[in-house]
């Protein structure tokens, strides 16, 4: 089978899938409808189902118009950016580290700028944007493998960090936040970075005990060590502040940050004498494109949450897991947020229309909603990542790829909890 065709394989299976998904959630309604109408005397709840219907595309053509000009706008400074040779830059800095974690990638070979570049994209929460960049880096990397059909243990590496969700600068989610009436819609920005970072750290670690990394190495320890013993300052100095504090300490930071990535790439590329304004249009072009591929997946998505949960079954699910979680004498406000965690390894849009109706159900910044939007930040579509990333370039044996990512998922979600309870109450 040739890789075009294995590719297309591997996406008619995630195709498969998702159609499952999609016509479960609609038949998981039915069900519930009809039975909240036989039994309990409500028929009332058709009314509802088909009123959410149309509540659910207005709001993801609400959505849609600011993701528009969120996409276009950041992908349109990351053009500046590559223009001029941060990029580049930033891959030769991270050359000795990815040369102990990725051995057999030769030094400066271009699979390393690439993966630099997408590893920005998805820390700036720009995943659609990150897709096509990954795409180019895992061919590159196809290029060395011996074994065609089967992950190499770089190419898994990359995967798993891909999916681990590496979110620095959750920009999309912060736009999310909003549009749906946030007064602060960084307020995210901590909790996610710290979650985001023990979803990262788990996959390194699943994927270093696989393939017998030499973490201790000199060079490792420094950049990794360096990291943990900043994020471990970082956590003390929060430890020692009032919930208060560190929500207004998270706007801070999410703003004055995104504002100073910002300032940095125009400064640096007008330095090089980057035409920084037709870059950036150049760029523009490219988010307009990205984004206007969306809608139809953002309503699909939307409308199946939105009667979901109108007919009653999704509450009826959480329910069930409130009894035990609260059986175990633990609080239950966590359980809300779960649907975004569940459907997130499968799909990206359907965790998204989750998220997104946790926030108008309970309120933008009610505590469901500010969980669900931090496990949007912390995890990854794993699922989605492998078919695709591996379908691209004919991989049928992925090794270790999906348990590690998995681990790094779960990893993810446990922290979100334990972080938003920590920051939120």
């Amino acid at each position: 089978m040739g890789l075009a065709a294995t590719g297309l394989f591997s996406l008619s299976l995630l195709s498969a899938m998702l159609n499952k998904l999609w016509l479960g959630f609609f038949l998981a309604a039915a069900a519930a409808a009809s039975y909240r109408w036989l039994f309990i005397g409500d028929p009332d709840v058709f009314r509802q189902v088909v009123a959410s219907l149309f509540d659910m595309a207005r709001i993801s053509v609400e959505v849609m118009v600011l993701l528009f000009g969120t996409l276009t706008l950041w992908l349109g400074f990351l053009r500046i950016a590559e223009a001029a040779g941060l990029v580049e830059k930033l891959a030769s800095l991270l050359g000795p580290l990815f040369a102990r974690l990725m051995p057999e990638v030769p030094r400066n070979h271009p699979a390393i700028g690439l993966i630099t570049l997408n590893m920005a994209a998805n820390g700036l929460g720009l995943d659609n944007a990150a897709t096509p960049i990954g795409l180019r880096a895992m061919r590159e990397l196809q290029s060395l493998n011996t074994k065609p059909d089967t992950a190499t243990n770089a190419q898994i590496l990359f995967l798993v960090l891909n999916a681990s969700s590496l979110t620095l600068l959750p920009v999309t989610l912060f736009m999310f936040r909003a549009q749906q009436g946030a007064p602060d819609p960084t307020l995210v920005f901590l909790p996610i970075l710290l979650a985001t970072s023990a979803s990262t750290l788990a996959g390194l670690l699943a994927v270093a005990a696989c393939q017998r990394l030499k973490l201790h190495d000199p060079v490792a320890l420094a950049w990794l060590g360096g990291i943990a013993l900043l994020l471990g300052a970082f956590m003390a100095l929060l430890a020692s502040m009032s919930t208060a504090a560190i929500a207004s300490l998270s706007s801070l930071m999410g703003n004055l940050t995104l504002f100073g990535i910002l300032l940095a790439f125009l400064i640096v590329g007008a330095y090089k004498r980057v035409p920084v304004y037709e870059t950036f249009i150049t760029g523009a072009k490219e988010g307009f494109d990205v984004a206007k591929s969306l809608l139809p997946y953002l309503v699909a998505m939307l409308c199946a949450v939105g009667v979901l949960r109108a007919s009653g079954a999704l509450d009826l699910v959480l329910d069930g897991i409130r009894w035990l979680a609260h059986a175990a004498n633990w609080d239950t406000r966590f359980v809300d947020a779960l649907p975004t965690a569940l459907v997130k390894p499968f799909s990206g849009s359907a965790a998204r229309a989750m998220m997104l109706e946790t926030m108008t159900h309970f309120g933008v910044d009610s505590f469901p909603a500010l969980l669900a939007a931090v496990m949007q930040g912390s995890t990854e579509t794993t699922f989605y990542v492998l078919a695709v990333y591996f379908g691209s370039v004919g991989i049928l044996r992925t090794r270790h790829a999906i348990s590690c990512a998995l681990i790094a998922d779960l990893a993810g979600v446990l922290a979100a909890i334990a972080v938003c309870y920590w920051f939120f109450g």
